[in-house]
């Protein structure tokens, strides 16, 4: 279920991104203007960064349910061999 979420997040995070990112493009090779289409270029590489990377306090009790159920749910190294 956390893959969907985070897919959904990093849609979310694209739907800013990516304007952003075809603005700057534009900018920087139709227009000739280069200092503005770095940035806006730069602003969308970062938010896609920090949403992948960052931690949010949202964010904190999926870790702290993933750390738990990894915990219990260890498998065991080997089976036992059930010589009788």
């Amino acid at each position: 279920m956390t893959g969907i979420i985070d897919t959904i997040k990093l849609a979310g995070t694209l739907v800013l991104a990516l304007p952003a990112a075809i603005a700057g493009l534009e900018l920087l090779l139709v227009r000739d203007q280069t200092a503005v289409g770095v940035a806006l270029l730069g602003l969308a590489i970062g938010l896609v960064a920090v949403q992948h990377w960052l931690t949010m306090p949202t964010d904190i009790p999926e870790l702290l349910v993933k750390r738990v159920v990894g915990t219990v749910t260890k498998e065991p190294d080997t089976e036992p061999d059930d010589e009788r």
